[in-house]
């Protein structure tokens, strides 16, 4: 049977995805894959990423058993925290310090019916985007579809978790005192908005781990269109 042809769209996203994966297809040409299938590899992609993110990070010490994603005392504070430890308030300092990772981790699963929502309404400019924007693309691609709304969910819980710390109320005002002073950024300001903004950062960071981790081993997917599409592309 005659192979299908593709127009010309689907054949510059077919040859975004060689260039993404680095290298020349062998076991498969470009002729044998439709766009509809690119397409849905990359989107099976980058949904399995998402989800492998919420998982690693929305458990306990997702983040803060890792250092790219703990979420430390910000700017000035972080080294106002090592003197007051000198002083006796270590305890307070790691309590405070846990509190916020704990509040990151508790937030996360919230997110994954956004997550998912923006990978099945992406488009086949969103796909070009993701596919020729080096590896800082996806974080891109989530950040601009989702951050807006993330933090929006994310924020109350956030909230709640960190003004149950003693410790809560005293960093809003010496972090507001430091802003003033330019020695914390003035969205670092306040506890929550702080911690909500950490979040997202890490969380768009492993996102786009994952789905590196993806594209280097499709197989491990075991989804059947992820390796037909990454795998052959090899």
């Amino acid at each position: 049977m005659q192979r299908r042809k593709f127009n010309h769209a689907g054949a510059g996203l077919l040859s975004l995805l060689v260039v993404a994966a680095g290298r020349q297809a062998q076991a498969l040409s470009l002729g044998e894959l439709t766009p509809a299938e690119a397409g849905s590899g990359l989107k099976t992609a980058l949904e399995k990423g998402a989800l492998a993110a919420i998982a690693l990070l929305g458990r306990p010490d997702g983040f803060l058993g890792n250092p790219k994603v703990r979420i430390g005392l910000p700017g000035y504070l972080e080294t106002a925290s090592k003197l007051l430890k000198t002083f006796g308030q270590g305890e307070r300092i790691e309590a405070l310090v846990m509190a916020l990772n704990r509040a990151a981790e508790a937030a996360v699963p919230l997110g994954r019916e956004l997550l998912v929502g923006a990978v099945r309404a992406m488009n086949v400019n969103d796909a070009k985007s993701i596919l020729s924007g080096g590896d800082t693309s996806v974080t891109a691609f989530f950040a601009d579809k989702t951050r807006l709304p993330l933090a929006v969910k994310f924020l109350p819980l956030v909230k709640q978790a960190t003004d149950q710390v003693g410790l809560a109320a005293r960093y809003n005002e010496f972090a507001g005192l430091a802003a003033g002073l330019g020695l914390v950024k003035k969205e670092d300001a306040n506890i929550a908005q702080y911690v909500t903004g950490r979040t997202l950062d890490g969380l768009f960071l492993v996102i786009g781990e994952e789905e590196r981790k993806i594209r280097r081993d499709p197989l491990a997917t075991g989804s059947a269109i992820v390796q037909k599409v990454f795998g052959t592309l090899k």
